[in-house]
């Protein structure tokens, strides 16, 4: 495998994915693209990539670069997905594909169009702690009746994970419930056929909703409840309960318990406990192999019709 990669924002989640991509043979990062040069120049030298830009259509311009990995504000992915397929090159775009359905289903017609690999950074279908739940699942042996989610963070001021200042605004709805909601019909191997949801309070500074509850029912009659906040002064992350017909597990990123908080064994599920790297991993793998990848764009669609719908209730 030899795989030339332009990277699109340094931040948090970039950083994330550089950290994941040195562990992967055959992949080399060649070209980095955020908004602050001097901080950009700053990451680069620290990963040893050459090319640095502000401009992502810079490194599209690069015949080298084979794939773009887009890890930058939520408002600006779906046009810069749609420029990575028109320059001829694989992408990934970080979660959520778009903030608006109409968008999100352009990109999904020329990805199609282009022949390309492209795929959504739905990081719960990778993390081990849901592979292990999806292989029972698949082998039949663990069927979804429930799932109970809280994802829970503290930022009542606009800042990344890192505790830096962010340019943009992140949403409950668009960005956070978009991984339960695919993750929900994925392990359900069901469709979506209703979904409700209520908000508390916008923020008087921010413009978003601070506190969302979320329920949605699949066509298997499986069931789930979804509570998110950004105003939660406690245990931080999303915590997924999947109780079942065989058992209850409780999935916190990359670890799994059971219903009496007893730890699953995950660590041979997959070659690695990363759930960024794994999702990396299938993108580069995609590509190689000329096939579709897991989460790719087509298959993360229902899961923004879905946000669609709720944000039409939402008002």
């Amino acid at each position: 495998m030899s795989i030339k990669v332009a990277l699109a924002g340094a931040g948090a989640f970039g950083i994330k994915h550089l950290d994941a991509i040195k562990l992967i043979d055959g992949v080399e990062v060649v070209s980095l693209v955020s908004r602050e040069l001097a901080k950009t120049q700053e990451v680069a030298d620290k990963y040893g990539i050459a090319h640095v830009t502000t401009d992502l259509a810079e490194s599209l311009k690069i015949k080298a670069v084979d794939a773009v990995i887009l890890c930058t504000p939520t408002q600006m992915h779906a046009s810069q997905t749609m420029a990575c397929l028109e320059a001829g090159k694989h992408v990934q775009v970080e979660i959520p594909l778009c903030d608006v359905l109409k968008d999100g289903q352009q990109v999904v017609a020329a990805a199609k169009a282009s022949g390309k690999v492209a795929m959504c950074g739905h990081t719960r279908r990778f993390n081990p702690s849901h592979q292990w739940v999806r292989r029972r699942i698949l082998a039949n042996e663990f069927h979804v009746q429930q799932m109970n989610v809280q994802t829970y963070f503290f930022r009542r001021t606009n800042m990344n994970a890192l505790g830096q200042p962010r340019s943009w605004t992140d949403h409950l709805l668009w960005h956070h419930a978009a991984h339960t909601v695919d993750l929900f019909a994925y392990q359900t191997q069901s469709r979506i056929v209703k979904a409700n949801a209520v908000q508390g309070p916008i923020h008087p500074t921010l413009g978003i909703a601070m506190d969302m509850s979320i329920q949605l029912l699949t066509e298997s009659g499986a069931i789930c409840t979804l509570s998110l906040s950004f105003n939660n002064d406690g245990p931080l992350g999303t915590f997924f309960r999947y109780i079942g017909d065989t058992g209850t597990f409780v999935a916190r990123y990359d670890d799994l318990v059971d219903g009496k908080e007893q730890p699953i064994d995950v660590s041979k599920v997959a070659v690695s406990m990363n759930g960024i790297e794994l999702q990396d991993r299938e993108f580069f793998s995609a590509i190689v192999e000329g096939r579709e990848p897991n989460a790719s764009i087509a298959q993360v669609l229902p899961c923004y019709e879905v946000l669609h719908q709720l944000e039409q209730q939402l008002g």
